[in-house]
């Protein structure tokens, strides 16, 4: 059975290494860790106890920005993606936000229809957000909540 909590301190590193081995372009370890240290709002799922994904967002005033999910690639498309996305939704709306933001890569079509299955709405494309050895355009989308 899953279980989300609230990331903490010793949780980073084994968040860093899912963000690695799943993200094509990771966030650097220093961005990872200083995301947490700024004060982004960070959840992690666990099964028996070992972190298995997470989710990292921003949050300021009526709106949330998603800036990062992940699941481990071998438990992904079970469940453990939806919980942290529906976790984080609860949490925005309870700090008040009324809107979800985010950004995702346009290759990324599985991680595009499972925000859809969320009814995010696209918004626009942003072209070249995405730089270095895997570049893309992103395509911005948002959630009234």
């Amino acid at each position: 059975m899953y279980k989300i909590s609230l990331m903490d301190l010793s949780d980073l590193d084994t968040a860093y290494e899912i963000e690695k081995r799943t993200n094509p372009s990771p966030w650097s370890k220093e961005n990872f860790f200083s995301s947490f240290e700024v004060g982004h709002k960070s959840l992690v799922c666990k099964l028996d106890n070992i972190i298995i994904g997470f989710v990292i967002y921003s949050n300021y005033k009526k709106e949330s920005h998603l800036l990062s999910i992940a699941v481990d690639k071998n438990l992904q498309r079970k469940g453990a993606g939806s919980l942290l996305l529906e976790s984080m939704i609860r949490q925005s709306k309870a700090l008040g936000a009324k809107k979800i933001l985010l950004e995702v890569r346009m290759k990324n079509k599985g991680a595009i229809d499972f925000y859809k299955k969320f009814k995010f709405v696209e918004d626009a494309v942003r072209a070249d957000y995405y730089t270095g050895s895997n570049p893309d355009d992103a395509l911005l989308m948002s959630l009234d909540i």
